[in-house]
């Protein structure tokens, strides 16, 4: 008798149940089947990057967001971080904004810093911050030239990048909320289609 099915015999009975004798050589290959036709299946399946835009969108012009904070380096690393990552990101390649299919504009709103962690400290009124967020709020705006569409806006786009107080500086946190920022983009644009 074969070991596997003297162990399915042995586990099956455990449980209440039996199998048949002819029965565990003919469960398997069928098993294998289904597996390997599965996998064959999802060889077939494959992601596109940039396969959510109409098929004619392939340039895209990324324009410097207009800053409404007093924090006047965001306009410049905002702008460096999606030149850098937005067309790879949706498949397309950059170009100016004349000769661009699609154009990526928007607004920086709001930053702010915020504390959401942190401790009394040893004395009655100090108090210790262990976690710092800087929240990064954008307006965006994914324009189709040749058709004069929105592809896809958000007027209020809020990510929060984390930084902790002791070992990190606010730079680290920032950098993190533009990281995420690029991504939201990346994500709302491909939502879509």
């Amino acid at each position: 008798m074969n070991k596997w099915i003297r162990f399915r015999r042995i586990s099956g009975a455990r449980m209440g149940c039996s199998l048949p004798r002819g029965r565990g050589r003919t469960v398997l290959p069928t098993i294998g089947s289904v597996i390997v036709a599965l996998a064959v299946a999802g060889c077939n399946y494959s992601l596109n990057q940039g396969a959510g835009f109409p098929a004619h969108i392939r340039t895209v012009a990324v324009l410097p967001f207009e800053n409404e904070t007093n924090r006047f380096e965001l306009t410049q690393e905002v702008h460096e971080a999606l030149l850098r990552q937005l067309p790879r990101s949706l498949g397309l390649n950059p170009a100016g904004e004349q000769a661009a299919d699609a154009v990526i504009s928007g607004s920086i709103l709001n930053y702010d810093l915020t504390a959401p962690l942190y401790r009394r400290g040893t004395e009655a009124e100090t108090v210790q911050v262990l976690q710092r967020e800087v929240v990064l709020t954008v307006k965006v705006e994914i324009l189709d030239r040749e058709n004069y569409t929105i592809l896809w806006d958000q007027t209020s786009l809020r990510v929060v990048g984390q930084y902790l107080d002791a070992s990190e500086t606010e730079g680290v946190g920032r950098a993190e909320a533009i990281r995420l920022l690029v991504q939201e983009i990346v994500d709302g644009a491909q939502s879509n289609w």
